[in-house]
């Protein structure tokens, strides 16, 4: 070999992270119609589009398809191409609940699978056939309710088994603009699970779910999507039941726990109202800001502590940890939070005190841990406050 310089590139000092998917969503096309033609759309399969046109390429169309398409093209309309979206069709005969059973190997765990733990999200809306029997509960078609505890499940399975935390939100389907008749959300207790009211035709029995996906895509985790700051949503017309969200009795279903849609004077356009889930209302995880911070505090330190697992620990005089390792591990959690949580704003710790990072991790180095195999960890983070109500006192000047 002739004599010679080489020089070699060291990697890993400056400590980045990839980027984590937070807005990384699935739809559930409920009567979506296959398309002739073997490369074209099927149901029951994992399709990944990144634009409407991608869609379009697989034979869908607002002629064969026009719910699934007017909902994806709405997303993209909202999120912007790019954005990451997972579909998977089902048979009109399908229901809610049926699909988001987590028994339902065919249902939308197998999308979750599919995606390999990668949503975040999934949005169920549906097309059933016209000899569909809608059956009224509630102010809306009794399949809605009977889903809110399959989502759950579904919900809490992915978190379990494929440790990968999910919220869905359902469409208020059979909705027909009597508030007053709606189940109060409030009083049950499925804090990943949301239902959406208000569509961008009138009297439609479905719900605008790729406007509110869109926007949900495009928000960080601790962005509520009612964030009036982020302007309008897209449509021109947003309906409830009949009626133009302005005319509508909007307070009564958002005050029952349902995501929908409101208009603010002085600011032309229609925004989402807030992000309630169908949990109570003290709820640590009633809105989807909190049930998404919190998921994606679970997922990272999750990927931490992994590397821990079936690891050696050292073991101080009489049995416990050695507090010097727990330091250690404390520290690893807490810095893979602040590395993609806290540098991206998404915690509520105070910018001005370099201290505050909005996350606590402790472990007790008082575990016997020869006798118990178990490790305790105890993790905290910080969520961002928000302004939903604004109090003003206003009056004249004297001097």
């Amino acid at each position: 070999m002739l004599p010679r310089v080489k020089i070699t590139f060291a990697n890993g000092a400056l400590g980045q992270v990839e980027a984590l998917a937070d807005g990384c969503l699935g739809f559930l096309a409920l009567g979506a119609q296959e398309v002739e033609g073997d490369n074209n759309f099927k149901l029951g399969r994992a399709y990944t589009v990144k634009k409407l046109a991608a869609l379009e390429a697989l034979g869908v169309t607002a002629n064969n398809n026009p719910n699934l398409h007017r909902n994806v093209k709405d997303f993209f309309a909202e999120a912007g191409d790019g954005a990451e979206l997972w579909i998977m069709g089902f048979a009109a005969a399908s229901t809610f609940a049926s699909v988001l059973d987590k028994d339902n190997a065919a249902g939308a765990k197998s999308l979750l699978q599919a995606s390999n733990g990668k949503l975040r999200g999934l949005l169920a809306f549906k097309t059933p056939d016209n000899g569909y029997a809608l059956t009224p509960t509630d102010g809306l078609d009794a399949d809605v309710t009977a889903a809110l505890p399959k989502a759950q499940a579904l919900g809490e399975w992915a978190t379990d088994t494929l440790r990968a935390p999910i919220f869905t939100l359902v469409e208020g389907y059979g909705f027909v603009g009597e508030a007053s008749a709606l189940k109060s959300l409030t009083t049950m207790e499925y804090n990943r699970v949301g239902v959406v009211i208000g569509d961008t035709v009138p009297n439609s029995p479905n719900a605008c779910m790729g406007i509110v996906g869109g926007r949900i895509a495009s928000s960080p985790v601790q962005r509520k999507i009612s964030r009036v700051k982020d302007g309008a949503l897209t449509p021109l017309a947003i309906y409830i039941g009949d009626q133009l969200v302005e005319l509508a009795d909007v307070e009564t279903i958002h005050e029952k726990g349902y995501i929908t849609f409101t208009t603010f004077v002085g600011r032309t356009g229609y925004f989402i109202a807030d992000d309630n889930l169908a949990t109570r209302v003290e709820d640590d995880y009633r809105s989807l800001t909190n049930r998404r911070v919190i998921d994606k505090a679970y997922r990272v330190a999750y990927n931490t502590l992994l590397e821990t697992l079936n690891d050696e620990v050292p073991i101080a005089s009489g049995g416990n940890l050695s507090p010097a390792w727990c330091a250690s591990l404390e520290s690893s959690v807490e810095q893979a939070i602040v590395s993609n949580m806290t540098a991206n704003g998404n915690l509520g710790n105070d910018t001005g005190d370099p201290n505050d990072t909005g996350v606590e991790c402790t472990i007790d180095y008082k575990q016997q841990i020869l006798s118990t195999s178990q490790l305790g960890v105890r993790l905290r983070v910080k969520p961002n406050g928000y302004a939903k109500y604004i109090n003003v006192e206003l009056g004249f000047k004297a001097v």
